[in-house]
């Protein structure tokens, strides 16, 4: 830092908190640490005695913390967010609408890694209102070399590292599977609870059915259902590995490639994702996504209504956090299940 004489320190960073006095209305820091003085700032600055300041003399290859947050926010803001202002070398980011969040996580790991540079998400693949915050970000310093930036935005590869994706299906089919229901022995009250679920993401059932324990009733159904073209098909029931639990095999013989069959996340274990050629996704729901609150379904389900086909890889990567602790009150997603 060094020291200049404050009608000449226009364009520099102030090193310190600059306290204003005015007796009996304020006192407190009138410029803060970081300030770039201004010519407007030069007659208030008089005016509180300051005749000589102590500012940072930027160097070649050196940046502000304000301006770089702004690079920072320039690999991290996407369609959907909105920013805010740069305040005290920080900018945050919010959802400007309702979707899913993503974060990519690999990316965001090696750019934390290099020091003096931080950008802190809220966790990535849960789905956010408009107004959420999603993330912020700054330096560490008041002053950071230029490189470190360099090496971020390098990393970011042109590409903003966070996105804000809107739900795209619209449509749903669902198959409810068992002999009980289709006798009528039982009540079918899974189809409720999945109507509910699905208008969280602005998705209406279109078509719904009964079949039974047979398999070539679950695969006549499934048929009737992709002559629809919907964006989804939902097979509810008949997940297990007892002899009459037919739905994974008529998903399998309807067609469909699995990308699993099981996933490491309690409950939810015997969840099965599959996919059409026309890109259409199946599922095959085990019986706790009608009585838990919180799933395997809740943790997967918004990347799929926002278009996002998931690979075998985004269901094991569940396994760390996929327990869930059964807490009473269940406070989901406010909680560690997924995460």
């Amino acid at each position: 830092m060094k020291l200049v004489r404050t009608e000449e320190a226009v364009g520099h960073v102030l090193c310190h908190d600059l306290t204003q006095i005015i007796p009996g209305e304020f006192k407190g820091p009138r410029f803060q640490k970081g300030h770039i003085v201004t010519e407007e700032d030069i007659p208030v600055l008089l005016s509180m005695g300051k005749e000589h300041l102590y500012v940072w003399e930027l160097q070649p290859g050196f940046l502000h913390e304000n301006d770089a947050a702004e690079r920072l926010c320039a690999i991290t803001l996407n369609d959907g967010m909105n920013r805010s202002e740069v305040k005290e070398g920080k900018i945050e980011l919010t959802a400007a609408r309702d979707g899913v969040f993503l974060v990519d996580s690999e990316k965001l790991f090696l750019i934390n890694s290099i020091d003096e540079i931080t950008i802190a998400t809220r966790k990535g693949n849960f789905p956010v209102k408009a107004g959420d915050k999603l993330a912020g970000m700054r330096v560490i310093p008041l002053v950071v070399e230029e490189q470190k930036l360099l090496q971020a935005e390098s990393i970011a590869d042109g590409a903003p590292i966070l996105k804000l994706l809107p739900y795209k299906l619209k449509t749903a089919a669902i198959i409810s599977t068992g002999s009980e229901i289709y006798h009528g022995r039982i009540q079918d009250r899974f189809t409720p609870v999945l109507i509910e679920k699905l208008k969280a993401y602005g998705i209406s059932v279109v078509f719904q059915t009964v079949a039974d324990d047979h398999a070539e009733n679950i695969i006549s159904a499934i048929e009737t259902a992709k002559k629809l073209s919907l964006d989804v098909i939902l097979c509810t029931g008949g997940m297990s590995v007892d002899p009459d639990d037919r739905t994974p095999y008529a998903i399998r013989e309807s067609g469909a490639s699995v990308i699993t069959y099981g996933s490491p996340v309690l409950p939810g274990a015997m969840i099965l994702l599959g996919y059409y050629r026309n890109g259409t996704p199946v599922l095959g729901l085990p019986g706790c996504v009608m009585y838990a609150k919180a799933t395997v379904f809740d943790l997967i389900f918004p990347r799929i209504a926002a278009g996002v086909r998931l690979t075998k890889k985004d269901f094991v990567e569940l396994g760390e956090g996929g327990l869930c602790l059964g807490c009473n009150p269940c406070t989901f997603p406010h909680c560690p299940f997924g995460k």
